[in-house]
């Protein structure tokens, strides 16, 4: 069995190893308990005074349900996988934003994604969001993200993918259609 990836961020910031996780995990009954039951209980465990309590706890949860096989790396604890592809841009987060609009309303790709139902565009000044279905059911958010400079980052988001295979598809042609998106829109750098 492949080490998971997550357990050494879990035991460095938790300052325990993934053997004494386990025991408490088994401690508490986690194999019969659902995720938010677990997290909860991790969360309480971490106390108080840890940094950034509620990310280390879905950290420890989720890493917990990959061992025991509840999920395998990548799937959501309702049983459904999420994908994301983010690019830095050399627009303005408004600009950036807009032109992804006029795009995603002319793209083949994009266009067969979509359930053909209504897209939201809503924003504060950390962030615009498009966000509708897709025909799978499953949610698709594209962001527009500042930077530091003044440019923005795009991140395109799938979620509620349904399969382990649609989610690698759906990864695969975000990035394309990212990617021929950013080349209509920004220099080569």
């Amino acid at each position: 069995m492949a080490t998971n990836p997550r357990i050494g961020p879990v035991e460095r910031a938790t300052k325990r190893t993934w053997d004494e996780w386990l025991h408490f995990l088994d401690g508490i009954g986690a194999e019969d308990l659902d995720h938010g039951q677990i997290a909860l209980q991790v969360y309480e465990e971490l106390g108080e005074s840890f940094g950034r309590r509620g990310w280390w706890a879905q950290s420890v949860t989720v890493a917990y349900e990959q061992h025991i096989g509840r999920r395998i790396p990548g799937q959501r604890s309702d049983g459904t996988f999420q994908c994301s592809v983010s690019r830095a841009t050399t627009l303005g987060m408004a600009e950036l934003m807009e032109r992804w609009r006029a795009f995603a309303d002319g793209d083949a790709a994009v266009q067969e994604v979509l359930a053909g139902g209504d897209v939201k565009v809503s924003g504060t000044d950390r962030r615009l969001t498009w966000r509708t279905r897709a025909v799978d059911g499953s949610s698709v958010v594209v962001t527009s993200e500042p930077k530091e400079n003044g440019t923005a980052s795009l991140v395109a988001t799938q979620v509620g993918v349904p399969t382990l295979e649609a989610n690698d598809e759906a990864r695969e042609r975000w990035t394309a259609v990212v990617a021929r998106f950013l080349a209509g829109v920004q220099p080569a750098r």
